[in-house]
């Protein structure tokens, strides 16, 4: 974590501001309505903008994947994601309905690969968890760096979880 530098008081416990953005995260409250266990909301908010910009998220989760390829947790086979293999949130499904049935057409297609298979299936798992965070899945925050943020905090989390 970031030592406090040049003019200004000390800063608090980080373990409470950490807990405070990820009780937001979790829960999407706006700012000002965070609990007052986890301090002042401006200190949390503030520290949300700061983190992300000046890189500490991103030194976090290298060092969380860092430990995890280590331990042979990570498989770097396959990484890339793209909108193929990204669903919609499960809130957003609507209504339940059976697909339509091609007469003709039974069991797997042709070339169907098993592992791949199982491979797609974690990604979009993995996706989906991130969209279990509130903030994550509506994006309240408006500026870029702020929103990698967020997700790469809630990468971390999840990272931890596992």
């Amino acid at each position: 974590m970031p030592k406090a530098t040049g003019r200004g008081g000390r800063w608090t416990c980080h373990r409470k501001v950490i807990n405070g953005i990820l009780f937001r995260q979790r829960t999407g409250i706006p700012w000002r309505d965070l609990p007052t266990r986890f301090g002042k909301w401006k200190t949390c908010h503030d520290r949300h903008l700061r983190w992300p910009a000046d890189g500490t998220w991103d030194r976090i989760l290298r060092a969380v994947q860092t430990d995890a390829d280590a331990e042979g947790e990570t498989d770097w086979s396959m990484v890339s994601v793209d909108s193929t293999s990204c669903r919609a949130h499960q809130h957003a499904a609507g209504a339940r309905h059976r697909p339509a049935r091609i007469p003709g057409r039974r069991g797997r297609p042709t070339g169907f690969d098993k592992t791949i298979c199982k491979r797609r299936n974690e990604v979009e798992r993995t996706i989906n968890a991130l969209k279990n965070f509130r903030a994550v899945a509506t994006r309240f925050d408006k500026r870029a760096y702020v929103f990698q943020g967020t997700v790469t905090v809630a990468a971390i989390r999840l990272r931890l979880r596992a």
